[in-house]
């Protein structure tokens, strides 16, 4: 065929208009433009009907294995119900309602964003990260607010408390501040449904603590008669505190959208949104599973009377005075004011002279009674940590 300039659908159509004349050589005129007999033809027919020349797709008609509508539609109507939950998260739920034929979590991602509920193309991917978690439930609870978010005319104060091993949320509490028997009042309620743990993880803030330099508080010293340890994370380190922080951001995501109208509102999701949080959203850390299948209650239970500290035979037990003061061998002895009115016991050590300061069964300080000057030993609160179970 001599050398011809043209779209692809300009010389269909010249085609066409050359073998529709009387007496033409259709055989020709497909070796001419290079086609097949069977594609001439095929033009010829589509063109008389009145039909495009472009070419159909080549798209089945029905697809074998295309997602049916009727599974299409529950994935479509659970993200609108959790609208930050992906792929993984929903493709796990559905088969746990017992949904048969659910498509694999990258199909989910797919249908997903046909329907515009996925944003980009990476949304549903995983992150690389490193976990950490203790061996047990009740080994170790986070402990954290959430900042304060509007609420009315006022603020509402999040307390979130987060079980490491399992993810169990065991409280969240939409609090109007952030004082000592504000978060005393919620653990206890926690201790009577859950049971103590053994440790308790928080930052270095109040009520928990009164900055990096003093982690004593009556909050702590509470905690400690209880014999719940309790360690604070290392300064400008929120990592330390990472289930938290992360379970902080999905709080924010899938709760804290829209304003709260006031505390009982707030409650009153944070009630709602706890029980799918433990019972129904799958969780990734936990390989799918729920919270709640990995979680179990203590067996230390909450006393029905605050127990007094214990000591060793051989200890020096004294009460710490209002000022923050005891005195022992003619020596006034400088305690963290938090334990003032509090028993603490004196433990000789191996070098004379030397105490070890305990507080029920964890050691708050050391006191060297030889190097003081005459009369009073103080103890530096960064010799006076916490010590973890």
């Amino acid at each position: 065929m001599p050398f011809r300039v043209g779209t692809l659908m300009s010389l269909r159509e010249e085609f066409v208009e050359r073998a529709s004349r009387e007496g033409a050589n259709v055989s020709a005129l497909c070796r001419e433009y290079e086609v097949g007999r069977r594609t001439g033809y095929r033009w010829l027919r589509r063109a008389r009907a009145g039909e495009p020349l472009a070419d159909r797709s080549r798209r089945p008609l029905h697809s074998s294995g295309r997602t049916p509508p009727q599974v299409e539609a529950r994935v479509v109507a659970l993200r609108r119900e959790h609208p930050t939950w992906g792929g993984r998260k929903l493709a796990r739920r559905l088969r746990d309602q017992g949904l048969q034929g659910v498509p694999a979590p990258s199909t989910v991602a797919a249908i997903l964003r046909r329907h515009g509920l996925l944003d980009g193309p990476g949304a549903d991917e995983p992150r690389a990260f490193i976990r950490f978690e203790h061996e047990h439930p009740n080994d170790l609870w986070q402990m954290d607010f959430k900042g304060h978010v509007p609420c009315g005319d006022g603020r509402c104060h999040p307390l979130t408390v987060l079980d490491d091993h399992s993810r169990y949320n065991v409280v969240l509490r939409a609090c109007a501040d952030e004082r000592t028997d504000t978060v005393r009042e919620a653990l206890t309620a926690a201790f009577r449904e859950h049971g103590l743990p053994r440790r308790i993880a928080c930052d270095n803030g109040a009520p928990w603590g009164n900055g990096p330099g003093d982690r004593y508080t009556p909050l702590v010293v509470w905690l400690l008669r209880l014999g719940v340890t309790v360690s604070h994370s290392r300064p400008y380190h929120p990592q330390t505190l990472g289930k938290e922080e992360r379970f902080h951001r999905t709080l924010k995501a899938e709760v804290l959208r829209t304003p709260l109208e006031d505390l009982a509102d707030g409650e009153a999701r944070f009630v709602r949104w706890r029980a799918v949080y433990n019972h129904e959203r799958p969780h990734e850390a936990l390989g799918g599973d729920v919270p709640a299948s990995r979680y179990y209650p203590s067996l230390r239970r909450y006393p029905d009377r605050l127990p007094e500290p214990t000591y060793q035979p051989g200890d020096l037990v004294r009460k710490v005075q209002m000022g923050g003061a005891l005195s022992v061998h003619g020596h006034t002895v400088r305690i963290p004011r938090a334990f003032r009115g509090q028993s603490v016991a004196l433990r000789p050590t191996e070098d004379d002279g030397r105490f070890a300061v305990l507080f029920a069964t964890v050691q708050i300080a050391e006191v060297d009674l030889t190097s003081s000057p005459r009369g009073v030993s103080h103890v530096p609160e960064h010799m006076a940590p916490i010590s973890p179970v």
